[in-house]
């Protein structure tokens, strides 16, 4: 039975708490700084080349440690002990994560899109058997969420997009995308949708067929205050948010 009402009421933090006091985005140190807040959690996951699934968000490791390396084409050997820029953390799995979140406070998953993607979503699958726990799954890649419609439907499942304005994806991919064609096919249980680009009348629609709508990520009280009123919650980061009913 799926438990969605955290996704309207949490306050969800976007990469961990980071921005704020030095941390870093999905780091040990601001997953626990989120807990400590009672704030929700949003990670991003990515596959190594031997199947084991780590907290990153780029798919390049180059912007965090300094590597330039796709993480699609590296072992889990080759990373674990590459240090975190100005941090004193290496990279951690997604197993290390469930452990230190235990349930503390609900938890998103992004699955990125890069590697051997099926591999990805059972691997992640597979770990979250052990994790009886608020949880949601998320991912750009429509193909992604459908596999999680197929194969674990009693997970939540949402999907991300934006308007692609930055992208180098050709332009009916950022079409397609944008307006979340597949939604039909995938029956997202939430949308995250890119901030700057809402509203819209592809958010619009999903509403109207009961679809959550949230926002990422919201960089001020002030926007974070806008998007839950106009929305049905927004991801945030930089900040540490005033908690209001």
């Amino acid at each position: 039975m799926k438990t969605m009402n955290w996704l309207k009421e949490a306050y969800i933090t976007h990469r961990g708490l980071h921005g704020v006091n030095g941390l870093v985005e999905n780091t040990r140190k601001s997953f626990n700084e989120a807990i400590k807040h009672g704030f929700a959690i949003e990670i991003d996951t990515n596959i190594l080349s031997d199947g084991t699934v780590v907290v990153f968000h780029d798919k390049n490791l180059k912007r965090l440690v300094g590597m330039d390396r796709f993480l699609k084409d590296v072992s889990y050997d080759d990373i674990k002990d590459l240090i975190i820029t100005n941090t004193s953390e290496t990279i951690p799995t997604l197993t290390e994560v469930l452990t230190l979140i235990g349930g503390q406070v609900p938890l998103m998953i992004e699955i990125k899109p890069f590697g051997d993607k099926k591999k990805h979503a059972q691997v992640v699958l597979e770990a979250l058997k052990n994790y009886p726990y608020d949880v949601a799954v998320q991912s750009y890649d429509p193909s992604i969420v459908y596999w999680f419609k197929r194969h674990a439907p009693s997970y939540i499942r949402g999907q991300i997009s934006e308007y692609f304005t930055d992208s180098k994806m050709h332009n009916i991919s950022r079409k397609v995308l944008r307006r979340m064609i597949f939604n039909f096919l995938t029956k997202p249980d939430f949308i995250n949708y890119r901030l700057e680009d809402m509203p819209n009348r592809y958010i619009e629609k999903a509403r109207k067929k009961g679809v959550l709508v949230l926002a990422y990520a919201a960089r001020s009280e002030k926007a974070l205050r806008y998007a839950r009123k106009t929305f049905d919650n927004a991801l945030f980061e930089n900040f540490i948010p005033k908690k209001t009913k």
